[in-house]
């Protein structure tokens, strides 16, 4: 779906934080014949567990409210892994308040984790796992996601027995190990080979957990995927191949899987990775505070600034205004992309004690109102090209996929859409806030345009209707224009019915009109409520 792949994009041209820090020296990247090595036996003890091992588990249902993050545990300060850059300069943008005992194989440091987690307000820890096959077979290099696993767990078991409630500890499953891994293989997921691979990543991350720690929707335990971009290949049949090994393996049970946008396949829900840039909502939803990743080399600097926490909150309040049942903090501590929302050096216990607050309004259910503004009491809102008069209420919105270029046609200023490859051709707009309602109300867009070649004109908006694209965030208008490239001026309009307006599109716009055409001009855009 387009949509889908615009998101996509944007993200993946930044957020792969899970590649390059992790790598070891000498490991190739390079497609080997190392795709037909023997697969090792489940790495943990909590295989084939008997009904005794469920005692004491616990599961959420699909109606209930839940609050997850992403737990990132690689940091050791003995071996100054994922602190130190390989140029012997500071690997993190963000710091733990003290690097003494800062540390994966730290049963006291997990704790600490996870004391503040509870703090939060966090329901589900998603530790991040780069356990592949090879690194079984490589735990000098790569046995942070193992160690540091058992190490969490024991943490989470001594809160238990203190009487406490810590979080409940799900899978982020780190798919960049489908290309970069110990033995330089690059993963198909269309074959029986690599269906078994990726199974026992997920195998041997649940054989590390007993049971009773397991987070669990519907008696699921939890898996949240990463992009599918580091698979040679893949198609529906390594999710089923999954659940179905998972069930022999582990009781009857089938793990509930939420696969990040990019896998073109069915699961149980869908994610999008790049929340720490503003909500994204999928199924599951992503909320941030930000992203920094200023310390980590070779890239090309990207900062979202935190705005003394107001992004953070912006974003929350966004996915309160049509929140899903799950969202997931991005992250709990990835300090290289400055995206933590733990006790830090920089923000103390500030975002600690925001998350907190805005978990406690999602789980009881409260929904943000609309400021008032000058467009309050409003019937439209209007944008016009190269207009220098005062502020109509559109505000145009340009994205990645949604660039235009000033231009004149027939003595009128006017907007050319341009050509995005590989991205679509989209005009993105935002209304202002205080034009909008706490409810869904129905909305006319007019457009006035100029067809230079042929195509179709279409609008998506954020709607109500969470079953569409994106949670409603790309609902499609009924109406689909033909294009003759008849290169005369024409109005068309397009019906918004039950729009939310809730800025969940691509630059936090909130419609955006969708063209085929090459040759696309604009000169007017009007946002009607019903009469």
């Amino acid at each position: 779906m387009h949509t889908n792949m615009n998101l996509k994009t944007t993200v993946l041209a930044w957020a792969l934080p899970l590649l390059g820090l992790v790598m070891s020296p000498g490991i190739s990247v390079m497609d080997a014949a190392a795709d037909q090595r023997p697969i090792p036996a489940a790495y943990g003890p909590n295989i084939h567990p008997s009904p005794d091992a469920f005692t004491g588990a616990t599961s959420y249902t699909s109606r209930d409210r839940i609050v997850a993050t992403y737990y990132f545990y690689w940091y050791c300060v003995n071996t100054r892994e994922h602190i130190v850059n390989g140029d012997g300069t500071d690997a993190l943008t963000d710091h733990p308040p003290t690097l003494d005992g800062f540390s994966y194989n730290s049963v006291k440091w997990h704790k600490q984790q996870l004391l503040d987690m509870m703090a939060a307000g966090i329901d589900v820890a998603l530790p991040v796992f780069w356990g592949a096959p090879p690194e079984q077979a490589a735990k000098a290099t790569f046995h942070w996601s193992y160690v540091g696993l058992e190490r969490l767990v024991q943490a989470r078991q001594e809160l238990l027995d203190e009487g406490r409630k810590p979080p409940r500890i799900g899978m982020f499953y780190d798919t960049s190990t489908l290309q970069h891994n110990g033995w330089g293989a690059h993963i198909d997921l269309r074959t029986d080979y690599g269906r078994e691979w990726f199974y026992a990543t997920i195998r041997d991350f649940f054989s590390l957990v007993p049971p009773r720690h397991w987070a669990m929707i519907d008696s699921k335990p939890v898996v949240l995927l990463y992009a599918a971009d580091f698979a040679k290949s893949h198609d529906q049949s390594f999710i089923d191949h999954t659940r179905k090994q998972f069930a022999a393996d582990f009781g009857g049970r089938v793990p509930w899987i939420a696969a990040e946008v990019s896998w073109k396949v069915e699961a149980d829900s869908k994610v999008v990775w790049g929340g720490a840039l503003g909500t994204k909502n999928a199924g599951v939803a992503s909320v941030g505070p930000g992203y920094d990743h200023s310390a980590v080399p070779g890239r090309t600097p990207l900062i979202c600034k935190r705005d003394g926490g107001r992004f953070y909150e912006e974003n929350w309040t966004r996915f309160l205004r049509q929140p899903s049942n799950l969202v997931v903090v991005e992250t709990w501590n990835e300090f290289h992309e400055g995206t933590d929302v733990a006790d830090s050096r920089e923000y103390g216990r500030q975002y600690i004690k925001l998350t907190r607050k805005y978990a406690d309004l999602f789980k009881k259910g409260w929904k943000p109102g609309w400021p008032k503004g000058a467009f309050s009491k409003a019937r439209s809102l209007g944008f016009s090209a190269g207009a220098v008069t005062k502020d109509q209420g559109l505000r145009l919105v340009n994205n990645e996929d949604g660039r235009t270029a000033p231009d004149e046609f027939a003595g009128s200023s006017c907007l050319s859409v341009v050509t995005t490859p590989n991205l679509g051709h989209y005009l993105y707009f935002a209304a202002d806030n205080s034009f909008k309602e706490k409810d869904p109300v129905d909305l006319t867009a007019e457009i006035e345009y100029c067809d230079g070649s042929a195509g179709t004109l279409s609008l998506e908006y954020c709607g109500s209707d969470v079953t569409q694209a994106f949670h409603g965030g790309y609902t499609p208008a009924p109406e689909i224009v033909r294009l003759e490239g008849a290169k005369i001026w024409k109005t068309a309009r397009f019906t918004l019915k039950a729009s939310m307006l809730i800025n969940s599109q691509n630059g936090g716009a909130d419609f955006r009109f969708a063209t085929t055409a090459t040759d696309l001009k604009v000169r007017k855009v009007t946002l009607l409520k019903a009469k």
